[in-house]
């Protein structure tokens, strides 16, 4: 199945490489790329609301919300018989957040956006927090996938497409995924793209189209004047047109990654683009702070992990989340991209009080299920730098080989790897599981030793989610030459063989099992409305070792 898909791939770029670029970079000038909008909701009225991604904990709801037009003064958002004024995420008044606290646990509560008048914005909506950390419910379920992002490509069929899937396709897939009533949603990175610099070739390190294009002062902040016209322009229509209201009453836990840094995880004799830049650094953080909700606080996650509790954001986290539902489970989102360093055998993805704050949790006893989602996948390679594991291309065979030295490569990221790998299989009575995207890929895998890491006892079962959109040149086979490969570090048992499909994973978490669920949906072969009708390719039921 992987090769069939390898070669249609290879065969496809090949006959439509120049389109593509077209495509990529056709719908300018930069204005008008922000004007997508999300298919109308027939259910309900969104008003002047052009999108909302809402996160909760067990006492806290956050939402970002953007309007069809500039607010000059503060909207209000109404919970029960309580105001709440919106706070401005951008320069303009078009972005604002709502941050409500002092929130019963496990409560419905009905919301409501009004203007400084009084004057409705949209349709009322309901919205639960999570139950108490003492709780103990029977069920979640969660949506896993990655890769959401991308400028919107064209389709006019089966196995007819330019570039990333076309807004509306994405807003399809995800509307699916919704169908199933996910209690929570978790995006794995790779939220947009529009890297800065150039990562082949001659001109590596040198500005890309997209950076040509936007034209941005390095010098100055990403809010405010042109840069911020040219953020929004890039990163809207990545978001706002695939999400608008559809998850209101669905919490999102969205985990940054390379690209939602505007840069590939790329390195070169000339350029390495992590770590990242100081103005790109900015441009992520703005752009999650006018599009998409950052981590609420949790009692177990220590406040001065990095990019947490920063001065302009109050208490919230940027990079480290944790998505906790009652005692049952407790799931662990580390970005790896943002505090990687390049210090040889003590090299790290995440820094120590990270990792301590993951194996620390990771024994803890508090949930029935733990489950790790660093945004940098375990269990396969495509032998890629930026990756856990030191396995390369081999140009001669074709295949993945650690014979050959991979340039820049950090021995430490693998160090750090079997540690973190250690703590998940010494949990008793647990189930080890790390869900993970980048991969552009869906597929699933038993890790049964992690170099001199035995797990037979517990092994550790690995999931790539599956991604939404992806370009043809985002797929593995296409951009690496080899799709998503067990490295040689691990013993690994394939029980879903990576597929470079579009698709997104659904986990039911039960006091005694884990359930998994994984939908794929092949745009070289299936009509589009089959993505109405996607019934689960591959599940997986996972029991506690005896």
């Amino acid at each position: 199945m992987t090769k069939r898909i390898l070669l249609n791939r290879r065969r496809f770029l090949a006959g439509s490489a120049g389109a593509m670029g077209a495509a990529y970079f056709g719908r300018l000038p930069l204005e008008a790329m922000a004007q997508e909008q999300a298919p109308a909701d027939q259910e309900w009225d969104a008003g002047l609301v052009r999108h909302i991604l809402p996160t909760v904990n067990d006492t806290r709801i956050l939402l970002k919300v953007s309007f069809d037009r500039p607010l000059a003064d503060a909207p209000i958002l109404r919970l029960e018989n309580t105001a709440i004024a919106g706070r401005m995420s951008d320069t303009a008044g078009e972005y604002w957040q709502f941050h409500a606290g002092q929130l019963q646990p496990g409560r419905r509560y009905s919301l409501s956006l009004q203007d400084s008048n009084g004057q409705s914005l949209c349709e009322p909506w309901p919205l639960s927090t999570f139950p108490s950390p003492a709780s103990d419910p029977e069920r979640v379920r969660v949506l896993f996938y990655t890769c959401a992002g991308g400028t919107s490509g064209t389709y006019e069929g089966i196995g007819q497409r330019e570039g990333f899937l076309p807004a509306s396709i994405r807003n399809r897939l995800l509307r699916r995924a919704l169908s199933f009533q996910p209690d929570a949603a978790v995006a794995i990175g790779d939220h947009m793209y529009w890297d800065l610099h150039t990562w082949r070739g001659e001109d590596a390190g040198q500005l890309s189209e997209a950076g040509r294009i936007s034209n941005f002062d390095f010098s100055a902040s990403a809010l405010g004047a042109s840069n911020e016209t040219a953020m929004k322009a890039a990163a809207g229509p990545q978001i706002v047109p695939i999400y608008g209201s559809d998850f209101r009453s669905t919490p999102v836990f969205f985990l940054q990654d390379d690209h939602d840094h505007w840069e590939n995880d790329a390195v070169t004799d000339e350029f390495a683009s992590y770590p990242i830049a100081w103005f790109q650094l900015q441009l992520a953080r703005a752009t999650q702070q006018l599009y998409y909700p950052e981590f609420l606080p949790d009692a177990g996650r220590p406040v001065g992990l990095p990019w947490s509790s920063a001065g302009d954001r109050g208490d919230v986290s940027e990079s480290f989340g944790t998505l906790r539902f009652g005692r049952l489970a407790e799931i662990l989102l580390y970005d790896v991209r943002r505090t990687m360093n390049l210090a040889g055998p003590n090299a790290q993805f995440v820094g120590p009080q990270v990792e301590r704050w993951l194996i620390d949790r990771t024994r803890s006893s508090e949930a029935r299920h733990r489950v790790h989602v660093p945004s940098n996948p375990f269990g396969w390679s495509a032998g890629k730098w930026g990756e856990w594991y030191p396995d390369i291309l081999d140009p001669e065979s074709g295949t993945l080989t650690t014979a050959i030295d991979k340039p820049y490569w950090q021995e430490g990221w693998l160090r750090q790897h079997d540690r973190l790998a250690e703590a998940m299989t010494q949990q008793e009575g647990r189930i080890p599981l790390l869900v993970s995207g980048d991969l552009h890929a869906i597929g699933a895998g038993r890790i049964h030793r992690s170099g001199a890491v035995d797990l037979r006892g517990n092994p550790m079962t690995a999931v790539l989610s599956g991604p939404i959109s992806t370009s043809i040149q985002g797929f593995p086979s296409v951009a690496r030459g080899i799709g998503a490969t067990p490295p040689a570090h691990l013993d690994l048992e394939e029980t879903m063989a990576p597929i470079e499909d579009h698709g997104f994973t659904l986990i039911d978490f039960l006091r005694d099992r884990i359930v998994l669920r994984q939908f794929a949906w092949d745009v070289d072969r299936e009509p589009l409305d089959a993505i109405d009708r996607l019934e689960p390719t591959h599940t997986t039921e996972l029991a506690p070792a005896a």
